[in-house]
């Protein structure tokens, strides 16, 4: 049938099970908006309207991290373009499936500083997985199936299509097909895993570095099977938290830079470390010429181009992490290392602090309401690195947050993107009052969607994190940290339609929580934190990971 190129666009994503869309409308993309009235006004299709093109692109990345399914983002050409590219380089840095649609100025107006018009596919070069620069509207069918493809396949990452206007009107022949199958993975070597289950099965201190490959290859069962049958503890980045149960007294937690002591000695005197969908990011091994000295490094991973990038391994398998780990497990024996757990054991911090109203007490009164089958989604700062560290998180897909490219303001469009993504599930955000402030304005979009989404601000009136390194690394000279009290909390949710509350004390905390789930509708809970709650341990920046600062 002979269909226009927007109505082709339309169907195809119908074709890749596409149901909903995270998008601001424009001149440039109006014929597609057009074409979306018919897909929406019959139900096939929801379009979700944010309040900001950076909101959209996080609201599709939430919803990419927490179904493991590719988020679409529409927007417009120009400032609409430029304003995903924040939400597109952070999709990148953690491998979150995106594909984003630009409109673009037409044809015969590219290159002449036509209005609104950017080279959106020169400026997201270095952050997309791949990009298409339309200029026939015969290529536009390919060009969407192609991206659904290449977004999903091996290693996921977000892809734009920029889309010249006047191709959505013309006319083209359009035929129904199946989604593309995902490119073939690489085969891992049968010798390598054989190789790595004689050195699990004679190792005397191993140790598991498990990261978010883990969680995009859906793994979980295989590396909670690996680490019981060879009882071997395990460190999480934060891109795989949940993917091996906090609770587990073989779980480590989180390890790095705000990691636990226990799991940053652990892998100091391992004799073996397996990194399992982990990329050795700085944030984890500080020094990387001091990170595991001692221990024989192996590596498993998707991505050839991180094998050795940042530490030199032993070897390496080359492969899908849940096919690997499926033909590892028989090979390794159960095992036992009790002297190496007590160990681990005693490096245990035991003089740990407890604020009367702080991270403390507030992330397990938060856990006891709302349990472990909550999306808790998060900004950046320290309150990213509590929750982090004091929720225990034991399924993935339930943690939500920014990790390679530290984005403050990701948390609420994540948010966003995730309730829409799982309806009647609980979705939480945790911020802090800086990262709040940047894009607060996605509020009305949670009260035009009655999304009953919570929103916590850790409020300490500063920039905390950087604070924090200021009185650590630099004399306690706090530059453009302290932010002016001047919201009032209870307004402002209350002029966006949901329920605003400021509370001091857990009992007055869980009353607002009470107040606002029987509303049915969303909220705003500020915290007042002391100004001084600080995120500890801390490694000092390019440290080795073993100088863990534990406390004032």
């Amino acid at each position: 049938m002979v269909l226009s190129g927007a109505k082709v666009i339309m169907e195809c994503l119908l074709e890749q099970g596409v149901d909903t869309i995270f998008g601001y409308p424009g001149g440039a993309i109006m014929p597609l908006y057009d074409a979306l009235y018919d897909y929406t006004d019959d139900g096939r299709v929801t379009h979700v309207l944010t309040s900001h093109e950076q909101g959209a692109t996080h609201a599709a990345d939430g919803y990419a991290r927490s179904t493991g399914k590719v988020g679409v983002c529409f927007v417009t050409s120009g400032p609409g373009a430029t304003n995903t590219v924040t939400g597109i380089a952070t999709a990148n840095m953690d491998s979150s499936p995106i594909v984003v649609f630009s409109g673009q100025v037409t044809v015969d107006s590219i290159g002449r500083d036509s209005f609104q018009e950017v080279d959106i596919v020169g400026i997201t070069l270095p952050v997309v997985k791949h990009s298409f620069a339309l200029r026939r509207v015969e290529d536009i069918a390919t060009a969407v199936r192609k991206a659904f493809q290449i977004a999903r396949s091996g290693r996921p990452g977000p892809v734009l299509i920029d889309i010249p206007k006047n191709l959505f009107a013309a006319q083209v022949e359009y035929e129904k097909q199946d989604a593309l199958p995902l490119f073939p993975t690489p085969k891992a070597d049968n010798e390598n895993i054989t190789r790595l289950a004689e050195a699990i099965n004679s190792a005397q201190r191993p140790v598991i570095y498990a990261g978010g490959g883990v969680s995009i290859s859906n793994a979980s069962e295989q590396l909670t099977k690996l680490a019981r049958k060879a009882h071997i503890p395990v460190g999480t980045t934060l891109m795989c938290l949940g993917c091996f149960d906090r609770r587990d007294p073989l779980s480590l937690g989180m390890v790095g830079m705000h990691g636990e002591k226990e799991a940053n000695l652990a892998y100091s005197h391992a004799d073996l470390l397996i990194a399992i969908g982990a990329r050795f990011s700085d944030r984890v091994i500080g020094d990387a010429n001091r990170f595991a000295q001692g221990a024989k490094i192996i590596q498993i991973d998707l991505d050839i181009s991180e094998i050795d990038k940042n530490i030199e391994t032993a070897f390496s398998i080359i492969g899908d992490v849940k096919e690997v780990l499926n033909r590892l497990i028989p090979l390794v024996q159960k095992n036992s290392h009790e002297e190496w757990l007590k160990q681990i054991e005693g490096w245990k911090r035991k003089d740990k602090k407890i604020s009367t109203f702080g991270p403390d007490t507030i992330f397990p009164a938060l856990y006891e309401i709302f349990g472990e089958d909550t999306i808790v989604a998060t900004d950046v700062g320290q309150h990213q690195m509590w929750t982090a560290q004091r929720w225990p998180f034991s399924k993935s897909r339930n943690f939500i947050t920014s990790g390679g490219l530290g984005t403050m303001g990701f948390g609420l469009g994540a948010a966003i993107g995730s309730a829409q993504a799982n309806p009647g599930r609980q979705v939480i955000l945790i911020s802090g009052d800086g990262s709040f402030r940047m894009n607060l304005n996605e509020l009305i979009t949670v009260s035009a969607l009655e999304l009953p989404i919570i929103v916590f601000v850790m409020k300490n009136q500063t920039l905390g994190m950087v604070r924090q390194w200021q009185k650590l690394f630099f004399e306690r000279r706090y530059s453009a940290t302290d932010l002016p009290d001047v919201i009032d909390y209870e307004k402002l949710a209350g002029s966006f339609g949901l329920i605003g509350r400021e509370v001091g004390n857990i009992d007055a905390l869980k009353e607002a929580v009470a107040e606002i789930q029987k509303s049915g509708k969303g909220g705003v809970i500020a915290c007042d934190i002391n100004l001084d709650e600080n995120v500890w341990p801390i490694v000092p920046p390019g440290d080795s990971i073993v100088n863990i600062i534990c406390e004032e």
